[in-house]
C-alpha cells in the first residue's frame, strides 16, 4: 500500500508506449520464411531463434505501438482509474504484410517480456482487453492431434485467423486492438500453487473468447512450462501503467492487498514465470 501511495504522490517521467525494440532490419526474414526455417528445429533451438529474432526487432511495425486499456474502481470513496498499455494483437514475427502470430512457452514469453520492460496479463486483464477490443474475431479451433505443438500447425492457425482479419483492414487497420484469436498465456497463482502432481511447473492459459464474450478456456495449468500449441498467444503489457494520471508499476498493483482487484482476482506475490537460462 505504501509503495502505491508513494507512486500516487510522485510524478515520474512516463515511459514510452512503444515496445523497446530496435528498428526492424530490412534483411530480416518475413514471417513465412522464418517459420519455414523453424520447422526442423527442436523446441529449445526454435525458442532461442525466436528470442534473437524478436529482440532484434523482427516483428511487424503495427505491434510496436501499444494500445491503452482502462479500468475503474472505487476504494474508500475515491474513484481510481488505471490505464495500462498492451500490444494490439498477439506477438508475431515478420513484417506488416507477412507476419505469423507465434505461440511460445511461458519461459520464452517471460524472457521476452523482461527484455522489453513488459509483463504478461492476468485473466482479469484478458477479459478487460477483450471488452476493449474494437475487432472481435471468432475463435478458430483445430481438432486436437499430435501436431498441435508443431510449427506447421502454428502456420495453419495463423492463416485461419488472417482470413478473418484481412477483410476488416479497411475499417480496422493493423494496430487496432484485436481479441478472440488465441488463448492467452497468463500470470496467475496457479503458476506457483494449486499444482497438479504431474505438472509441478505449469503454464497457465486462459481466454479465447467467443463472440458472446464467454471464454472457451478457463484458467488451466495442466500443461508444463515447456509446452505451447497453436492456440496459445502472447499479449505483452507495458510494466508501467497510469493510475489517476500518475505512473504506477503494474506488478506493485498485483501485489497490493487492496488495489490488486483492479486487474486480478487475487494478490499475486510472484506475478511472473521463473525463467532462468537453466530451465529453458
Amino acid at each position: 500500500m505504501k509503495k502505491i501511495l508513494l507512486f500516487l504522490l510522485l510524478t515520474i517521467a512516463a515511459e514510452s508506449q512503444i515496445l523497446q525494440l530496435p528498428a526492424r532490419n530490412a534483411a530480416a526474414p518475413a514471417g513465412s520464411r522464418l517459420c519455414t526455417a523453424l520447422v526442423s528445429l527442436s523446441r529449445s533451438t526454435r525458442e532461442d531463434t525466436l528470442f534473437k529474432q524478436i529482440t532484434g526487432g523482427n516483428i511487424p511495425d503495427f505491434l510496436r505501438r501499444m494500445v491503452p486499456v482502462a479500468t475503474t474502481k472505487t476504494f474508500n470513496g475515491t474513484i481510481y482509474t488505471l490505464q495500462y498499455f498492451v500490444t494490439p494483437e498477439y506477438l508475431a514475427v515478420g513484417n506488416d504484410s507477412d507476419y505469423v502470430l507465434m505461440p511460445m512457452t511461458p519461459l520464452l514469453a517471460q524472457r521476452i517480456a523482461n527484455e522489453m520492460n513488459c509483463i504478461l496479463p492476468t485473466a482479469f486483464m484478458v477479459d478487460q482487453i477483450y471488452a476493449a477490443a474494437n475487432v472481435k474475431l471468432r475463435p478458430q479451433p483445430i481438432p486436437p492431434d499430435a501436431d498441435m505443438d508443431k510449427v506447421p500447425r502454428f502456420i495453419q492457425h495463423n492463416d485461419s485467423v488472417k482470413a478473418l482479419r484481412i477483410p476488416l483492414l479497411a475499417e480496422f487497420p493493423l494496430g487496432s486492438l484485436v481479441g478472440g484469436t488465441k488463448k492467452d498465456v497468463v500470470i496467475d497463482m496457479k503458476i506457483h500453487s494449486r499444482l497438479k502432481a504431474a505438472v509441478p511447473k505449469p503454464v497457465v492459459i486462459y481466454g479465447w473468447h467467443q463472440l458472446n464474450g464467454v471464454p472457451i478456456q478457463l484458467a488451466y495449468n495442466g500443461h508444463g512450462e515447456t509446452y505451447a500449441d497453436y492456440s496459445h498467444g502472447i499479449r505483452l503489457v507495458q510494466r508501467t501503467g497510469k493510475i489517476n494520471g500518475a505512473d504506477i508499476s503494474l506488478t506493485d498493483i498485483m501485489q497490493d492487498p487492496v488495489y490488486h482487484s483492479l486487474i486480478s482476482d487475487t494478490v499475486l506475490a510472484k506475478p511472473f514465470y521463473d525463467y532462468t537460462v537453466e530451465n529453458k
